[in-house]
């Protein structure tokens, strides 16, 4: 797979799982809870667990076309508010729209 496709792969990865845990009562998207609905808390639980998820998911994929480069905190503050800000269709679908 070649760099560009990489890049791709982890934005619409990204978007996808930022959005889950708002459009999704299951943990996870597979586990079923026994509460009937999610609360604030877990789903940004859920965010977080998802955030760490992609990242490895592009840290395989840098793993895969050479060697992986080190990063400062700056790059994982910048990829958390990236990744908070994927998610904000989900939240306004969520707690901002009248259902």
């Amino acid at each position: 797979m070649n760099q560009t496709a990489s890049v791709w792969l982890v934005l619409v990865a990204a978007l996808a799982a930022a959005n889950l845990p708002f459009l999704s009562e299951r943990f996870l998207g597979l586990l079923r809870l026994r509460c009937a609905t999610k609360g604030l808390a877990l789903r940004l639980l859920e965010l977080l667990l998802l955030y760490l998820l992609v990242g490895g998911l592009g840290l395989a994929l840098e793993q895969g076309l050479g060697q992986i480069y080190p990063q400062g905190w700056e790059f994982y503050a910048i990829t958390a508010t990236l990744f908070l800000t994927l998610a904000f269709p989900g939240f306004v679908w969520r707690y901002l729209v009248r259902h």
